[in-house]
């Protein structure tokens, strides 16, 4: 008689609807590293836009996650309107995260999103972790965009100097632009001058 065939099948490889749990694998690629592409880039202008774009990565995130903490701290007159705006601008930040991540998964990299890994490479100061009144949460908030539109200029520069167009673009194009909007926004709520004249 012949022996049937899923007897023999060992049990991991059977059909079955339990998942396998408490999996662990090796690192197969180091962070810092990039695999090779063919996107008519050297290894070292991947290399190099990979390492900026981690650390623009890191403090837009830090940036994405100090805008939703001001918006949840809004106080005062205009609480409305700045909760809706902060939580705007984090949505727009959270969407640039994605984007630069993309990009370096693109150039072959790893993109750096552990928060502790973040919390580790940024640049961008911890804010208190209580509340601070509202033109304190705005500034740290313009600092945060400065040091970054800062990072980003130069990024792109030398970027486009090593040929990496689609990073250059993306600098440009996304984060710098984006940033410059938001900081109009901020800035704006922190001139002095009355609602009316008497």
């Amino acid at each position: 008689m012949r022996k049937n065939v899923r007897e023999s099948v060992p049990a991991r490889l059977k059909p079955s609807s339990q998942p396998w749990l408490h999996q662990h694998g090796k690192e197969i690629q180091a962070f810092g590293t990039v695999r090779q592409f063919p996107l008519g880039l050297s290894l070292d202008a991947r290399l190099y836009s990979c390492q900026r774009l981690n650390q623009l990565l890191a403090d837009t995130q830090i940036l994405y996650a100090l805008y939703k903490k001001h918006h949840w701290l809004m106080r005062g007159p205009t609480f409305y309107q700045l909760h809706l705006l902060l939580d705007k601008h984090a949505g727009e930040q959270l969407e640039l995260v994605d984007t630069i991540a993309e990009r370096v998964q693109t150039l072959g990299g790893i993109a750096v999103g552990d928060p502790r890994h973040v919390a580790e490479i940024t640049r961008i100061p911890r804010a208190p972790d209580g509340c601070e009144e509202v033109p304190a949460m705005l500034s740290r908030l313009l600092e945060a965009h400065e040091l970054i539109l800062i990072d980003a200029h130069d990024a792109a520069a030398r970027a486009a100097k090593l040929g990496d167009d689609g990073t250059n673009d993306l600098i440009v194009s996304d984060v710098t632009r984006t940033g410059e909007m938001q900081t109009w926004f901020l800035a704006e709520h922190l001139v002095d001058t009355p609602l009316v004249r008497a």
